[in-house]
C-alpha cells in the first residue's frame, strides 16, 4: 500500500507568519526520505495554504510522485495539464469549508466533469475522484473515464470506536465495487495510527492519503518518527489480510 502525505498544513503554518518557512517542498523531501511514496497537495481557489509556486516546484522535483488535489474547474484543469503531475484527485470544494466535507457527487455532475477527466487523462495524468463509499458513485466515476476512486474515510475515522463496524463494512463493500469496476482504489481523510490499520486491511485499497494528522503529530515527534509509526501501522493492517 502506498502512502501519500499531504503537506498542505506545512503551508498553513508558513502562511500564518508569512515568508518562506516552513517550506512545503522541504517537508515533502523529508517525507519521501522517511517512507512516504508520494506527496499530495490541494491547490484551493482561495490559496489558503498551498500556492501556485509550491505546486510548480513540486511538479518539477525529481523523484517526487505528486498527487494534485483540485476542483474540476477550468482554472485547475489548465494548471494540471500544464504541470502534468503524476496524478490528480478531483474533489468538491466550498470556499467556507475548513476541510473537504464529503465526496464529489459524480452521478449529479454535469458534462464539465467528464470533460475535465478526459482532458487530464489525455495529458497523461492518472485521474481519481474523491467519493463517498457508495457503489453508485463508483460506477459513475468509472463511466466517466476515471482511473481510480479515493474513498472518503472521514465518517469512519471520526466515529466513536463502537460505531465504526458498519462504516467499515460500507468501505469494504465500496472497495470491492471499485475492484469490480476495474478502478484503482485509494482512501483518505481523517486517518490516524489506529484507523489506518482497518483501511490497510482492505486488500483492494492500494493507496492512502494522510495529511493533517501526520503534520500535527510531527509537532511532537518530528516527521521521520511520525512517518515510521504510520508505516508500521499500515504494515500491521496489511499483515492481517492473510490471518
Amino acid at each position: 500500500m502506498r502512502l501519500s502525505v499531504n503537506v498542505d498544513h506545512v503551508a498553513t503554518l508558513r502562511n500564518a507568519r508569512g515568508g518562506h518557512f516552513p517550506d512545503p517542498l522541504e517537508a515533502a523531501r523529508l517525507c519521501l526520505r522517511s517512507g512516504a511514496d508520494g506527496i499530495t497537495v490541494h491547490l484551493r481557489e482561495d490559496r489558503r495554504h498551498i500556492r501556485d509556486a509550491d505546486v510548480r516546484r513540486m511538479a518539477a522535483e525529481p523523484g517526487l510522485r505528486l498527487n494534485f488535489e483540485m476542483a474540476a474547474t477550468e482554472e485547475m484543469v489548465g494548471i494540471a495539464t500544464s504541470l502534468r503531475p503524476a496524478a490528480c484527485c478531483l474533489v468538491p470544494e466550498k470556499r467556507a469549508e475548513l476541510t473537504t466535507e464529503g465526496g464529489l457527487d459524480v452521478r449529479g455532475a454535469g458534462p464539465h466533469l467528464r470533460d475535465a477527466i478526459a482532458r487530464l487523462a489525455a495529458a497523461g495524468i492518472e485521474v481519481s475522484v474523491f467519493v463517498e463509499p457508495d457503489p453508485a458513485q463508483i460506477e459513475a466515476a468509472a463511466a466517466l473515464g476515471a482511473h481510480a476512486v479515493e474513498l472518503h474515510t472521514g465518517g469512519f475515522a471520526d466515529a466513536l470506536p463502537e460505531m465504526r463496524p458498519p462504516l467499515l463494512a460500507r468501505l469494504r463493500d465500496a472497495a470491492g465495487a471499485a475492484a469490480s469496476a476495474r478502478l484503482a482504489c485509494h482512501a483518505g481523510h481523517g486517518l490516524d495510527f489506529t484507523t489506518v490499520q482497518d483501511i490497510a486491511a482492505l486488500p483492494q485499497v492500494v493507496e492512502v492519503s494522510i495529511g493533517h494528522f501526520l503534520i500535527s503529530q510531527a509537532v511532537f515527534e518530528g516527521l521521520p518518527a511520525t512517518l515510521r509509526r504510520m508505516r508500521e501501522a499500515i504494515q500491521a493492517g496489511r499483515a492481517s489480510i492473510s490471518v
